[in-house]
């Protein structure tokens, strides 16, 4: 409602534009992308149609274009593949069904405020999820693409041994169309971005099928696609079903909303007079596909594609979607009809030039040159898409590059620090080896992390390593806590013990620049009783000079040292 309370006449004209150009690209997309998630192109309208409408009442995102994607298309794909469904009408349903389920999972997850959760979704994750489904959308187009009779599989080893068997013979006129199918799209892309290429395709392509009468020579076209609204159904279901499709749903839930987010904070960032609120999106999105499946459609997010030519067209508000719902409207009630001869090879070569900016190769060198680590998740999300399968690729990646969290927090930075000269800088001694004071007699350890159960025996070495190599000669020990922002209970005991430690061998421990959250969990903790408060300093400097006895603290260094909210 806030969309046309606060609606301005001088965006009418950019929004009926943007939102007429965005149908130009969405009619044959949404139709393609139907056939991904073996569908009936209709199908790919009926998801085009409702979901933009409620998203534009309630996303939070101006230019965000939402309908079908490839990426979800594929997802739906995978997950209904794996019910072994014979009866086409049941699948269609169980599309629908999986809409609603994806719906609630968004709903539920935005009035919970679980935004968050996109965090644990990193770049090579995406990037290497991302080019995988594009490999795999890409060859499942070959049957459409060749005019052969091929069994689908979202693995990579049994898609090329189905292929290998495959006893079918190339169909050439279909693979001339789909040749000059994709040059052409891509030459126009190339001349003008802006022109609807994938629509001017499939306008020629019925033509050429239609007055060479090529759907009589083996050509396989759309067919006959029904006309009028999608009328209203609850989506229906079985529960053994549902329990084996909520893997994929949740799957898809996240996906969806991981695409619609980036898509959403890209536009963000280059208009700045809105603020995209990830709960609200998921609220949005979520609505959006539960109130789409009572309409007959299938799982839909946010367009990569779309937004950008939504945004180019000038959309100002979610008016532009609108008026593009409004046009897939007219469509389906007046000229479905019209794709009949509409070769399906035509909409194979949209979806194969549509993926390909999918597979991101700069990202991916930059990884390997920079950052080993992070490429190698990229590469195992990368292969176990392919090879495992959609979900399970998604899947893996997350919890690896959870695992390779795990492991950096368990082994995080830190460094010995030191005195440069006279000043009151304290550095690396590894960084500024030469203007750096060396003392035997005093050790600062700088660690930058928290202290939990996962680190602190890594923590204990580290002091206990540095004390061996000047154990004759040590008598203080500083830690550096300024990064150290919670404290365990595991982590609390084991450094009680260990202070406990250094102080029986005479040595003096201290504790500098420690912030609020840590020093309250010190100051609570019985590790005041040993440590005392005479040993909390706000500074490496302040803890040297009170170690060498020139300098006492002030009544202010006493209390910044030591003010708990306790």
């Amino acid at each position: 409602m806030n969309l046309i309370s606060n609606y301005s006449s001088g965006f009418l004209k950019r929004d009926l534009f943007a939102g007429i150009t965005v149908a130009a690209l969405l009619i044959p997309q949404g139709m393609a992308y139907a056939l991904i998630a073996g569908l009936p192109p209709i199908y790919g309208l009926y998801a085009a149609l409702t979901p933009q409408i409620i998203y534009a009442l309630l996303g939070t995102s101006r230019q965000l274009a939402v309908g079908p994607v490839a990426m979800d298309s594929l997802l739906v794909a995978t997950g209904l593949g794996a019910l072994s469904i014979d009866d086409p009408s049941q699948y269609i349903l169980m599309a629908i069904f999986l809409a609603f389920l994806v719906g609630a999972i968004q709903l539920l997850m935005g009035l919970f405020r679980m935004g968050f959760i996109i965090s644990f979704l990193s770049k090579p994750v995406i990037i290497g999820f991302t080019s995988a489904a594009a490999v795999i959308i890409g060859l499942s187009q070959l049957k459409y693409i060749m005019g052969i009779e091929l069994s689908q599989s979202n693995q990579l080893h049994i898609f090329i041994q189905s292929l290998i068997n495959s006893n079918s013979s190339l169909h050439f006129m279909t693979i001339i169309i789909s040749i000059t199918s994709v040059v052409f799209i891509l030459l126009i892309k190339k001349l003008n971005h802006k022109i609807p290429s994938a629509l001017i395709a499939v306008i020629l392509g019925i033509l050429w099928v239609y007055f060479n009468g090529l759907d009589k020579q083996g050509v396989s076209v759309v067919g006959v696609i029904p006309e009028g609204l999608p009328s209203f159904k609850t989506p229906s279901f079985e529960v053994g079903s549902l329990k084996k499709l909520f893997p994929t749903a949740f799957t898809l839930a996240l996906v969806a909303f991981m695409e619609a987010i980036s898509i959403g904070k890209t536009m963000e960032e280059k208009y700045k007079n809105y603020v995209i609120d990830p709960n609200q999106e998921l609220i949005a999105l979520g609505s959006a596909n539960i109130i789409g499946s009572f309409f007959q459609s299938y799982p839909t997010t946010g367009g990569f594609s779309r937004t950008a030519v939504n945004d180019q067209a000038g959309a100002k508000t979610g008016v532009a979607a609108l008026v593009t719902a409004l046009s897939v409207a007219i469509i389906l009630m007046f000229f479905t009809h019209w794709f009949y001869f509409l070769p399906k090879a035509v909409l194979a070569s949209i979806i194969i030039t549509a993926v390909i900016n999918l597979v991101d190769f700069k990202f991916a060198i930059r990884l390997y040159k920079k950052r080993k680590d992070e490429f190698v998740i990229l590469i195992i999300t990368f292969l176990a898409t392919l090879f495992l399968g959609i979900t399970e690729g998604i899947l893996l990646g997350i919890l690896i590059s959870l695992l390779l969290l795990v492991y950096r927090a368990s082994m995080p930075h830190y460094a010995f620090l030191g005195r440069i000269g006279n000043t009151n800088y304290f550095k690396n001694v590894n960084r500024f080896p030469e203007e750096i004071i060396q003392r035997e007699d005093l050790i600062i350890l700088r660690f930058d992390a928290q202290l939990f159960f996962g680190n602190i025996q890594f923590f204990k070495e580290l002091v206990l390593n540095s004390i061996k190599e000047k154990e004759k000669v040590v008598k203080g020990f500083v830690i550096n806590a300024r990064a150290i922002n919670y404290i365990d209970s595991t982590a609390s005991e084991q450094l009680y013990d260990l202070i406990l430690s250094l102080q029986k061998k005479g040595i003096r421990v201290m504790v500098v620049g420690a912030i609020g959250p840590a020093r309250d969990i010190i100051l609570k903790s019985k590790i005041i009783k040993i440590l005392k408060k005479q040993n909390l300093f706000i500074t490496s400097g302040d803890a040297t000079d009170d170690f060498d006895g020139i300098k006492k603290k002030t009544p202010l260094q006493k209390k910044l040292s030591r003010q708990s909210n306790t």
